[in-house]
């Protein structure tokens, strides 16, 4: 299901009651996976999505190793900033984006190309390997953007061919779907309720994609990706993956 991403989308104003009213489950972190998988179709998903969730695991002790997808190159095409250079940029954020939510930089960068749907599937299926008792996190497969389903399909035949526990995380859905989207599997969500130093540490580790975030240059197609009210919808107290 690929939907076009337009306009400003559902705001946090209609997804805060909506979610206080859903009352979802807390996601269990017992028993703690012995090693966690994130897979990032672009750079800044990860945290997006479950940074705070990365932040709690890594200072419990597990191991966090990252898979990047793509290197986000396509993000600005006609920019200031060409994609090569946009693609080490982007890698440099992830790096000190790591650093603020406290886990090691242990990131696989694929280094295949951004906005190739059609030829991510394969080589994130080669790429990943997930022991039992482990946790693999990766994009929803109804998330919306070519990319991120994709990969999410990806992760969905690697769990059940490893054996790991999938926790799957949505980005755009929170831009097109509404409350109440029946497409939206609510009753498989969880919420991850996030301490103050995880919230703050989170919004620090957004804060290093400044190609996303912040105008490359002067032009229109240097406008950040990343608005405000956008942003919105990654700065809760929470975070809301699907089992």
């Amino acid at each position: 299901m690929v939907t076009a991403i337009q306009g400003q989308g559902t705001t946090e104003q209609q997804w805060l009651p909506f979610l206080e009213a859903l009352d979802l489950p807390e996601l269990s972190l017992d028993p703690l996976p012995t090693r966690v998988t994130v897979v990032a179709p672009h750079p800044d998903d990860e945290v997006l999505g479950c940074g705070g969730l990365i932040s709690m695991l890594g200072a419990l002790g597990v191991p966090v190793d990252l898979v990047a997808v793509t290197d986000g190159e396509a993000s600005n095409p006609g920019g200031s900033v060409t994609p090569a250079d946009l693609a080490v940029l982007r890698r440099q954020e992830t790096g000190a984006a790591l650093a603020q939510l406290c886990v090691p930089d242990r990131v696989c960068y694929l280094g295949l190309p951004d906005g190739a749907a059609g030829r991510l599937q394969t080589p994130v299926l080669e790429a990943l390997r997930c022991p039992r008792d482990s946790w693999l996190i990766g994009p929803w497969s109804g998330d919306g953007h070519p990319d991120h389903e994709a990969v999410g399909r990806a992760c969905e035949v690697v769990a059940e061919r490893d054996g790991a526990r999938l926790l799957s995380y949505p980005i755009w859905a929170w831009h097109w779907a509404a409350p109440h989207t029946e497409q939206v599997p609510w009753a498989r969500a969880r919420r991850i309720s996030l301490p103050l130093p995880t919230q703050a540490a989170k919004a620090r580790a957004v804060g290093c994609f400044t190609s996303q975030i912040a105008p490359l240059g002067p032009l229109p197609a240097d406008s950040p990706v990343l608005p405000p009210w956008v942003l919105d919808r990654f700065t809760r107290p929470s975070e809301v993956v699907l089992t």
